[in-house]
């Protein structure tokens, strides 16, 4: 059952505990490393950018969860679902929500919103292809 758990809730949690918690919407531009590089330049990472590189790793899992097949997959892309409205909503109508970090996630959720159901399809289109073939 924890498996059926939409991974792209965890940035959501995150997302708003900082934001009701942390000091608002703030400290999403705050600089958490400055890495010299060999070309002399500085690579600097905000909390923001951190943020959104956790949603794009945890969405390779949510595609690589959505290969599975069987009863436990719809629950899953359900979930997922209501994720991507709780996105929505969120960004619809509260006001900390209208930032372009939050925007990125919500448009994360709904990338894994579009795969896992495009895998789940192509999917069982092949399981019926495999089956249908016969002696």
């Amino acid at each position: 059952m924890l498996t059926n758990v939409p991974l792209l809730i965890v940035p959501f949690i995150v997302y708003n505990i900082q934001i009701y918690f942390g000091g608002g919407v703030g400290t999403w531009d705050q600089e958490v490393m400055n890495l010299p590089m060999l070309s002399d330049a500085r690579w600097s990472m905000s909390m923001g950018d951190l943020m959104i590189t956790l949603g794009l790793f945890l969405l390779f899992f949510e595609i690589i969860k959505a290969t599975r097949v069987g009863a436990s997959s719809i629950i899953d892309h359900l979930l997922s679902t209501f994720v991507f409205i709780a996105f929505l909503v969120e960004f619809l109508l509260v006001k900390d929500a209208a930032h372009k970090v939050f925007f990125i996630l919500m448009m994360i959720a709904l990338l894994d919103v579009v795969a896992g159901f495009s895998i789940s399809i192509r999917s069982a289109t092949r399981d019926v292809n495999v089956g249908h073939g016969g002696y």
